[in-house]
């Protein structure tokens, strides 16, 4: 098939935005492969791997943007170039005028009273760009990953130095003054304050705030490194002041994956002398510890929300908490045979696969994934499960040179028929994120893998479950309520919350009583 090449010199783009433009081009008639991205070595690497990396693109500098372009004929590459240069000169459908500046100073200059600058560049001059932000009196949130823990941690010092946010690197979410920032869900405006180490943890926790009636005053992310040994948990102690100072937060919920344990113990005490109430929810097997005047733990996101809300004077009685629905688990039992007894979850957020994970962890010791804590149970091979597997999509080991799972959807698509085909799993269980950021039909674009796969299962005369979770609020676009029709449509259990997820999942292939 002919191929059409493109290279524009010195012409940069964030990755969101190319990730974006990348997923919508592979969606037109006619593309066989579409490739959008800025010429970092990495991306020719991804290029060469597709077989498309010519002399051309191989001189192309770090600063110039590739468009690779492989169609049915030459006509069809023109026309999709040129649907292509539409992405990137579409302009917004309220009237705004978005004015460019070749640097953080420029933008500086001309907007004074700018106050933040989300960093979105490859990795490799992410660190620079962050600091001549922060020096420009910018808070800044680095959604750019593949900076250094040197790089991290000077950075987030001189952030504590001049009493700036330093979010990130690898920070996904964060929702500042009411404004969603990259990935983010619509949720009410109210009084508690989210400090995350995690990005769909933090998502998760908003959601569910918002479904119990609560309302968000600031959702601040950290960088998933935030609270390893190295980095110390500067940037959630920096967090946690500012929002004892913000009018706007009257209880504050911190949410982790497993923090190093000398980091938890620092954050805890500063969470003991804070002057409001404090939900603290590290994800991971060990039972939390028991609450305490003004510190309450939660073993689960669910928990932790219903615990913030309560705190602010919603009243439980009111409050529809979805329990477990043990006659649908009965039910799923029964169905399947003695030899499905394999879970296998794909995942595009990481904290929504932690989550599911560790509910399993609690019940079975063969659990492995490419982020489990315990190395000895980390996947050797990622094309390939191993009894009970939980795969996050959005890990480096996915996402190096393609787009977030969020986004693209390709590599879960592939690895949900290779796993219908397994005589031994039960139940697959996956996430789908509505909101800011993410694919515009999350569902819509899985829902005939789906079928497959079930079809797959069905040829066998084998039943297949397949339990879904779709992450969003009523406020959301797509509709939350039309995602979650389309599941059931497609014959797709889902359930009510991150957490349920994970404890339907384990209990579908239990062949014992309950928990």
């Amino acid at each position: 098939m002919p191929i059409r090449i493109v290279v524009k010199n010195n012409t940069w783009f964030d990755s969101v935005s190319l990730m974006s433009i990348s997923t919508k081009a592979n969606k037109l008639e006619g593309v066989e492969q579409a490739f959008v991205a800025m010429a970092t070595e990495m991306n020719k690497g991804v290029l060469e791997n597709l077989g498309l990396l010519t002399p051309e693109l191989e001189a192309a500098k770090n600063g110039d943007l590739m468009i690779v372009i492989k169609g049915a004929s030459d006509e069809a590459n023109e026309s999709t170039l040129q649907a292509i240069e539409a992405l990137f000169t579409h302009k917004d459908k309220g009237g705004r005028h978005e004015a460019r500046y070749a640097t953080l100073a420029s933008a500086k200059t001309h907007i004074p009273e700018s106050n933040l600058a989300v960093i979105s560049v490859n990795g490799l001059y992410a660190a620079r760009e962050a600091r001549q932000a922060l020096e420009n009196d910018l808070n800044v949130m680095l959604f750019s990953d593949n900076v250094s823990i040197e790089d991290e941690l000077a950075l987030k010092e001189l952030a504590h130095e001049k009493g700036l946010l330093m979010m990130g690197p690898d920070c996904g979410t964060a929702i500042i003054n009411g404004t969603a920032l990259c990935f983010g869900n619509a949720v009410r405006r109210g009084n508690i304050g989210i400090i995350g180490a995690s990005g769909t943890g933090s998502q998760e926790l908003s959601v569910r705030i918002h479904e119990f009636g609560g309302g968000i005053s600031q959702l601040i992310g950290t960088g998933g490194r935030d609270l390893s040994e190295k980095i110390g948990g500067r940037m959630m102690l920096d967090a946690i002041k500012m929002l004892e100072n913000d009018n706007g937060t009257e209880v504050i919920v911190l949410v982790s994956k497993p923090p190093a344990p000398a980091v938890a113990h620092n954050v805890l005490e500063r969470a003991r002398a804070c002057r409001k109430p404090v939900v603290v929810c590290f994800l991971g097997r060990n039972e939390p510890p028991a609450d305490e005047p003004g510190l309450q733990f939660a073993r689960a996101t669910k928990q932790a929300a219903l615990k913030a809300v309560l705190l602010t004077g919603i009243k439980e009685e009111s409050l529809d908490l979805h329990p477990l629905n043990w006659p649908l688990i009965e039910e799923v039992r029964a169905k399947l045979t003695p030899q499905q007894k394999y879970i296998r979850g794909l995942f595009c957020g990481g904290t929504l696969c932690d989550e599911a994970m560790f509910a399993a962890l609690e019940k079975y010791d063969d659990v492995y994934s490419n982020i489990q804590p315990d190395p000895a149970m980390r996947l050797q091979d990622l094309n390939r499960s191993v009894a009970h597997t939980f795969l996050d999509f959005g890990d480096d080991d996915f996402t190096n040179g393609k787009p977030h799972p969020m986004i693209d959807p390709t590599n879960r698509i592939q690895r949900l028929l290779q796993e219908a085909r397994d005589p031994e799993v039960g139940v697959i269980v996956m996430d789908f994120v509505l909101g800011f950021g993410s694919h515009e039909d999350p569902v819509g674009v899985m829902i005939e893998a789906i079928k497959e796969a079930k079809a797959i299962a069905a040829s066998e005369s084998r039943p297949l479950e397949i339990l879904g979770y779709v992450l969003g609020t009523d406020l959301d676009t797509p509709s939350l309520q039309q995602q979650c029709q389309m599941l059931t449509d497609a014959g797709v259990i889902w359930a009510s919350s991150s957490t349920n997820t994970g404890l339907l999942a384990r209990e579908f292939v239990c062949k014992g009583g309950k928990a």
